[in-house]
């Protein structure tokens, strides 16, 4: 496993890899930080998914909207937060989603009356890959900016840069 790091518009990301794939990206004082990655990580700047990878925030940033499926991207979780991250890659950029909307196509998608709005909201805020699987997008009912582990401020940042339409949050 190997890390780089890279300045942005929100602070020092760092990035993580199996060598291949993505498996993590933390901002700068972001809670559970590296929480996904057994074992010590070794810097090695040169691995190709980490040019990809800044090469990805850079458009980010400058507002392109690249899409997660342009990089290859193994987060390490449970079948459930799998199931969580896979529905965040899907919300389009410059949209927000509630986690009551995201438990609901968890409990459509497996024939249940429902799911658990807290159970999503953990692994919302464990996604150890932000920004490219965007929890940013996330917000609490009546759209109330809450429970990013990178903070509220860089929160409201990313979507603001997105051009998000926050006039309904709190």
């Amino acid at each position: 496993m190997y890390y780089s790091t890279c300045p942005s518009p929100v602070g020092v990301i760092t990035l993580a890899c199996d060598g291949e794939s993505l498996v993590g990206l933390w901002l700068e004082g972001q809670k559970y930080h590296g929480e996904s990655i057994s074992g010590a990580l070794a810097e090695k700047d040169d691995l190709p998914i980490f040019y990809e990878a800044k090469e990805w925030l850079d458009r980010y940033f400058d507002g392109k909207m690249p899409d997660a499926s342009e990089l290859p991207l193994a987060p390490a979780g449970s079948a459930f937060r799998q199931k969580v991250w896979h529905i965040l890659r899907k919300i389009p950029y410059g949209e927000i989603i509630t986690y009551g909307d995201i438990a609901k196509q968890i409990a459509k998608n497996q024939n249940k009356a429902s799911a658990y709005s807290r159970a999503v909201g953990g692994a919302v805020g464990h996604n150890p890959i932000s920004i490219i699987i965007p929890c940013h997008r996330v917000v609490g009912s009546g759209g109330s900016l809450t429970g990013y582990a990178g903070g509220i401020q860089k929160k409201k940042s990313l979507l603001e840069l997105e051009g998000a339409d926050l006039a309904a949050t709190c």
